[in-house]
Protein backbone atom coordinates (compact mmCIF):
# COMPACT_ATOMS: atom_id res chain seq x y z
CA UNK A 1 0.00 0.00 0.00
CA UNK A 2 2.26 2.38 1.15
CA UNK A 3 4.56 1.77 -2.14
CA UNK A 4 1.31 2.72 -4.16
CA UNK A 5 0.87 5.78 -2.90
CA UNK A 6 4.83 6.80 -3.18
CA UNK A 7 3.70 5.63 -6.51
CA UNK A 8 0.80 7.58 -7.34
CA UNK A 9 2.21 10.95 -5.33
CA UNK A 10 5.07 10.59 -8.01
CA UNK A 11 2.92 10.40 -11.13
CA UNK A 12 0.61 13.02 -9.88
CA UNK A 13 3.24 15.49 -9.84
CA UNK A 14 4.86 14.67 -12.69
CA UNK A 15 2.46 14.80 -15.03
CA UNK A 16 1.06 18.30 -13.41
CA UNK A 17 5.10 19.44 -14.59
CA UNK A 18 4.35 17.39 -17.89
CA UNK A 19 0.68 19.28 -18.64
CA UNK A 20 2.17 22.88 -18.41
CA UNK A 21 4.68 22.13 -21.40
CA UNK A 22 2.19 19.56 -23.03
CA UNK A 23 4.65 16.88 -22.70
CA UNK A 24 2.28 14.11 -21.13
CA UNK A 25 2.37 11.60 -23.79
CA UNK A 26 5.61 11.95 -24.52
CA UNK A 27 7.06 11.37 -20.81
CA UNK A 28 4.40 8.63 -20.62
CA UNK A 29 6.46 6.63 -23.52
CA UNK A 30 9.63 7.49 -21.86
CA UNK A 31 8.74 6.42 -18.72
CA UNK A 32 7.71 3.09 -20.27
CA UNK A 33 10.66 2.74 -21.98
CA UNK A 34 13.02 3.24 -19.18
CA UNK A 35 10.72 1.07 -17.21
CA UNK A 36 11.54 -1.78 -19.99
CA UNK A 37 15.32 -1.20 -19.45
CA UNK A 38 14.98 -1.35 -15.77
CA UNK A 39 13.32 -5.07 -16.12
CA UNK A 40 16.32 -6.26 -17.40
CA UNK A 41 18.18 -8.63 -14.49
CA UNK A 42 21.24 -6.60 -14.13
CA UNK A 43 19.72 -3.36 -13.80
CA UNK A 44 17.06 -4.97 -11.28
CA UNK A 45 19.94 -6.33 -9.60
CA UNK A 46 21.91 -2.70 -9.20
CA UNK A 47 18.55 -1.44 -8.07
CA UNK A 48 17.96 -4.30 -5.68
CA UNK A 49 21.68 -4.46 -4.13
CA UNK A 50 22.46 -2.48 -1.25
CA UNK A 51 26.23 -2.56 -1.86
CA UNK A 52 26.03 -0.86 -5.59
CA UNK A 53 26.50 3.23 -4.39
CA UNK A 54 23.52 6.14 -5.24
CA UNK A 55 26.64 7.13 -7.99
CA UNK A 56 26.43 4.24 -9.42
CA UNK A 57 22.72 4.52 -9.82
CA UNK A 58 22.91 7.79 -11.20
CA UNK A 59 25.22 6.41 -13.59
CA UNK A 60 22.90 4.07 -14.66
CA UNK A 61 20.12 6.72 -14.91
CA UNK A 62 22.06 9.17 -17.25
CA UNK A 63 23.36 5.98 -19.34
CA UNK A 64 19.70 5.34 -19.96
CA UNK A 65 18.69 9.20 -21.04
CA UNK A 66 21.50 9.22 -23.20
CA UNK A 67 20.68 5.48 -24.52
CA UNK A 68 16.76 6.38 -25.08
CA UNK A 69 17.25 9.98 -25.92
CA UNK A 70 15.14 10.85 -23.19
CA UNK A 71 13.25 14.62 -22.88
CA UNK A 72 15.57 16.76 -19.88
CA UNK A 73 12.39 16.37 -18.28
CA UNK A 74 12.44 12.68 -18.09
CA UNK A 75 15.72 12.79 -17.37
CA UNK A 76 15.43 15.62 -14.17
CA UNK A 77 13.03 12.80 -13.21
CA UNK A 78 14.89 10.10 -12.58
CA UNK A 79 17.66 11.95 -11.39
CA UNK A 80 14.94 12.93 -8.96
CA UNK A 81 14.46 9.37 -8.46
CA UNK A 82 18.05 8.24 -7.66
CA UNK A 83 18.42 11.17 -5.47
CA UNK A 84 15.17 10.20 -3.15
CA UNK A 85 16.06 6.43 -3.43
CA UNK A 86 13.35 5.62 -5.62
CA UNK A 87 14.05 4.47 -8.69
CA UNK A 88 12.99 0.88 -7.60
CA UNK A 89 9.69 2.47 -8.02
CA UNK A 90 9.41 3.40 -11.66
CA UNK A 91 7.90 0.96 -13.02
CA UNK A 92 4.68 1.42 -10.80
CA UNK A 93 5.08 4.79 -11.12
CA UNK A 94 4.97 4.70 -14.86
CA UNK A 95 1.81 2.29 -14.77
CA UNK A 96 0.10 4.77 -12.00
CA UNK A 97 1.24 7.94 -14.38
CA UNK A 98 0.01 5.68 -17.52
CA UNK A 99 -2.92 5.69 -15.76
CA UNK A 100 -3.91 9.01 -15.11
CA UNK A 101 -2.78 10.15 -18.59
CA UNK A 102 -5.22 7.69 -20.02
CA UNK A 103 -8.13 9.43 -17.52
CA UNK A 104 -6.42 12.66 -18.23
CA UNK A 105 -7.24 12.39 -22.15
CA UNK A 106 -10.28 10.63 -21.90
CA UNK A 107 -8.96 7.07 -23.03
CA UNK A 108 -9.72 3.54 -21.86
CA UNK A 109 -7.65 0.54 -22.31
CA UNK A 110 -9.40 -2.79 -23.76
CA UNK A 111 -7.92 -6.44 -24.21
CA UNK A 112 -9.62 -8.40 -26.86
CA UNK A 113 -9.05 -12.16 -26.59
CA UNK A 114 -10.32 -14.63 -29.58
CA UNK A 115 -9.79 -18.48 -30.51
CA UNK A 116 -8.31 -17.19 -33.41
CA UNK A 117 -6.30 -14.40 -34.62
CA UNK A 118 -8.82 -11.36 -35.39
CA UNK A 119 -8.45 -9.61 -38.86
CA UNK A 120 -8.05 -5.77 -38.86
CA UNK A 121 -11.43 -5.12 -39.57
CA UNK A 122 -12.89 -7.12 -36.71
CA UNK A 123 -10.72 -5.40 -34.26
CA UNK A 124 -11.63 -2.06 -36.00
CA UNK A 125 -15.87 -3.28 -34.99
CA UNK A 126 -14.72 -3.99 -31.45
CA UNK A 127 -12.82 -0.77 -31.03
CA UNK A 128 -16.02 1.19 -32.49
CA UNK A 129 -18.57 -0.62 -30.31
CA UNK A 130 -16.37 -0.13 -27.40
CA UNK A 131 -16.06 3.83 -27.77
CA UNK A 132 -19.99 3.99 -28.38
CA UNK A 133 -20.44 1.60 -24.88
CA UNK A 134 -17.67 3.71 -22.66
CA UNK A 135 -17.86 7.31 -24.80
CA UNK A 136 -14.24 7.19 -24.91
CA UNK A 137 -11.16 6.24 -26.83
CA UNK A 138 -10.23 2.92 -26.97
CA UNK A 139 -6.73 1.36 -26.90
CA UNK A 140 -6.87 -2.14 -27.73
CA UNK A 141 -5.02 -4.85 -27.45
CA UNK A 142 -5.77 -8.36 -29.16
CA UNK A 143 -4.72 -11.67 -27.87
CA UNK A 144 -5.64 -15.23 -29.07
CA UNK A 145 -6.43 -17.68 -26.96
CA UNK A 146 -7.63 -21.41 -28.55
CA UNK A 147 -9.01 -22.32 -25.11
CA UNK A 148 -12.28 -19.85 -25.68
CA UNK A 149 -13.18 -22.24 -28.55
CA UNK A 150 -15.07 -19.52 -30.12
CA UNK A 151 -16.64 -15.63 -29.37
CA UNK A 152 -14.74 -12.71 -27.63
CA UNK A 153 -13.90 -12.17 -23.95
CA UNK A 154 -13.04 -8.06 -23.77
CA UNK A 155 -11.82 -6.65 -20.66
CA UNK A 156 -12.64 -2.86 -20.48
CA UNK A 157 -10.83 -1.86 -17.30
CA UNK A 158 -12.03 -4.32 -14.39
CA UNK A 159 -15.24 -5.03 -16.48
CA UNK A 160 -14.99 -8.47 -18.52
CA UNK A 161 -17.70 -9.14 -20.94
CA UNK A 162 -17.26 -12.89 -22.26
CA UNK A 163 -18.76 -13.94 -24.82
CA UNK A 164 -17.10 -16.97 -25.58
CA UNK A 165 -18.19 -20.24 -26.54
CA UNK A 166 -16.29 -21.86 -23.67
CA UNK A 167 -18.76 -20.04 -21.34
CA UNK A 168 -21.87 -20.64 -23.25
CA UNK A 169 -21.35 -24.24 -23.60
CA UNK A 170 -20.65 -24.28 -19.42
CA UNK A 171 -23.74 -22.30 -18.73
CA UNK A 172 -25.60 -24.95 -21.02
CA UNK A 173 -23.77 -27.79 -18.96
CA UNK A 174 -24.75 -26.20 -15.57
CA UNK A 175 -28.84 -25.61 -16.55
CA UNK A 176 -28.94 -29.19 -17.73
CA UNK A 177 -27.71 -30.09 -14.67
CA UNK A 178 -29.79 -27.98 -12.88
CA UNK A 179 -32.87 -28.82 -14.67
CA UNK A 180 -32.13 -33.05 -14.24
CA UNK A 181 -31.83 -32.57 -10.51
Amino acid sequence: MIAGSVARRYARALIEVAAEDDHHERVGKELEAVAHALAVPEARHLLANPSFSEEQRRELAEALGKELRLSPLSRNFLAYLVDRQRLGSLEMIARVYGDLLDKKVGRVRAVVTSALPLEHRDLNHVREALEKATDRTVVLEAKTDPAIVGGLVTQVGAMVYDGSLKTQLERLRDELKQAGE
